[in-house]
């Protein structure tokens, strides 16, 4: 299993939102009420910028929730089992974690979770059944969704 460079990850990949609310529904509702109190994500040193290939965590005071999407729509949700304090090794790239390192998440720290949503894409394409998750917060959210074999980010109210 291809661990992305990061010792002790192991992804587990499912499809559509019904399999993961069936393996993380109840742990994902748990959190709500945390605070977000970090978020990381690896950065390439030699382009400076977010290397999205990896998974993103979220750390809601000490219980981390690590989001990441591959192919088209396989997603895997993890927990406490990356350590940002150990290096990432992916040959050919200069890579580490970064904390906060995005403006968005960065407005949204010390907030409450209020809601984790998953999103499902219904679109009649190769990323249906495509599942995003999004952290809603008093004063915004965030969503990861599949950006095509990677990761990507969004701060905006959910598209239907």
């Amino acid at each position: 299993m291809f661990d992305f460079g990061i010792a002790g990850y192991g992804p587990r990949w499912m499809n559509g939102a019904s399999a993961v609310k069936a393996a993380h529904g109840e742990r994902l509702r748990a959190l709500t009420g945390r605070p977000l109190t970090r978020v990381w994500a690896v950065w390439d040193l030699h382009d400076d910028e977010w290397f999205a290939d990896c998974p993103v965590l979220f750390d809601f005071g000490g219980e981390q929730v690590e989001v990441n999407h591959w192919k088209f729509d396989d997603l895997s949700l993890t927990w406490n089992s990356i350590d940002p304090q150990r290096p990432v090794k992916w040959p050919g790239f200069a890579l580490r974690w970064q904390r906060d390192p995005f403006p968005g998440t960065r407005a949204l720290l010390d907030q409450p979770l209020q809601d984790v949503e998953l999103l499902e894409w219904t679109g009649r394409d190769v990323a249906q059944g495509a599942v995003d998750v999004s952290f809603v917060f008093p004063q915004g959210r965030v969503t990861v969704f599949n950006a095509l074999d990677e990761n990507g980010l969004s701060f905006d109210p959910r598209d239907s």
